[in-house]
């Protein structure tokens, strides 16, 4: 999948950009703050219908302004493909595919497969369970409909037996927790196997991608942990289900699933430098585009933002070597520093378009085509 050309309105701190792009990398230099990360964003919410870093879409809108509207047009094989979004204030954003409009935004989640390395990544490590959940949903609902369906059935249960927790009086009747639980143990089961089935997947490539990163100078690991590893979650359930009355929350089941994030044998989250972390979380994310290749129909886009900050002069050069190969697609990569952005198109056997971003508006400063 290749983005030709991008058009923005009033995204951020951009007030109206048409950009044509190149099919291999794109480099936007500029300081912080000056919308580079947002147009990156812009590119993440034609993916995934909302942005990466702000999760109310009205506080999208510039300041001062009442709508905001991205396009893209999309090579895909031998065809284009228009995605819009519009939004006014106050209203329901609209989403369409070559000028229909989607029933259901899930219906596009996967159309257009991408990856996003970002300092917030960082939450992937420090936070808690729910930021790691969230990146195996990202992944596997990229390319699997089932999953994504599952897991809304999956957290509809849930919240309805939550509901019947907080309830007072107190609810006597044991059959109405069962309905509950009986769908969240279906659906439960479902999520569980093909979040672990992702996970056997993708570990090999994750520790590949990482000793290249490395030079060989550590070794890592990732485990999955779930109560559903332990059978039925239906009698689990029922077993904890006047504890978690008490408590007015459900205790057990795929909502509480981890990744455990080690590095040797210790969890990175206590022992990893910042330059051990940024690495663990590149290489996360470049495992991700490899799984996603390999699932998937088309190469996914690539979003690299500011990633070689807090890691050593090797492991940058490693890094440019990797996003410098074909192995990956289309490449957008952000930076305050022109020496990095420099050394990658020194790299570059194909075409590329380096930009420089000022105040939301973006000038177009060097180019070369393949043919060049």
């Amino acid at each position: 999948m290749i983005l030709q050309k991008l058009s923005i309105v009033n995204y951020k701190n951009i007030p109206q950009e048409d950009l044509l792009l190149s099919p291999n990398v794109n480099c936007f230099l500029g300081n912080n703050g000056m919308g580079k990360t947002n147009l990156l964003d812009a590119v993440y919410y034609l993916s995934f219908c909302k942005s990466f870093t702000n999760v109310i879409d009205s506080q999208n809108i510039r300041h001062g302004e009442d709508f905001l509207m991205l396009q893209g047009l999309y090579r895909h094989e031998d065809k284009t493909e228009e995605i819009y979004c519009g939004m006014k204030r106050r209203s329901k954003k609209q989403f369409k595919r070559n000028k229909k409009e989607y029933d259901r935004l899930s219906d596009h989640i996967g159309f257009i497969p991408l990856v996003m390395v970002s300092p917030a990544d960082s939450e992937l490590i420090q936070g808690g369970s729910e930021e790691r959940r969230k990146f195996m949903d990202l992944v596997i609902s990229q390319f699997d409909k089932q999953y994504l369906d599952a897991l809304i059935r999956y957290n509809t249960a849930l919240q309805q037996r939550n509901a019947l927790l907080k309830q007072e009086p107190p609810v006597t009747d044991d059959s109405l927790f069962e309905i509950w639980e009986e769908q969240m143990a279906m659906y439960g089961k479902a999520v569980y196997e093909s979040r672990q089935k992702f996970i056997d997947g993708f570990l090999s490539v994750f520790q590949e991608f990482y000793e290249f990163l490395s030079q060989g100078k550590e070794a890592v690991s990732l485990t999955y942990t779930s109560h559903c590893a332990k059978g039925d979650l239906a009698p689990m359930l029922a077993e904890v289900r006047e504890r978690d009355r008490a408590l007015g929350y459900t205790t057990r089941g795929i909502h509480k699933d981890d990744l455990e994030m080690n590095l040797g044998e210790y969890p990175i989250k206590r022992i990893g430098s910042q330059g051990q972390n940024k690495t663990y979380l590149v290489t996360l994310k470049l495992a991700q585009f490899d799984f996603l290749k390999r699932m998937g129909n088309t190469t996914p886009i690539l979003l690299l933002d500011d990633i070689f900050d807090k890691l050593d002069a090797s492991r940058v050069e490693q890094i440019i070597t990797l996003v410098s190969s074909e192995r990956f697609g289309q490449i957008f990569i952000t930076d305050t520093n022109r020496e990095y952005l420099d050394r990658i198109i020194r790299h570059l056997p194909q075409s590329f378009n380096l930009y420089t971003v000022e105040n939301g508006e973006f000038s177009l400063i060097q180019h070369k085509d393949i043919e060049s």
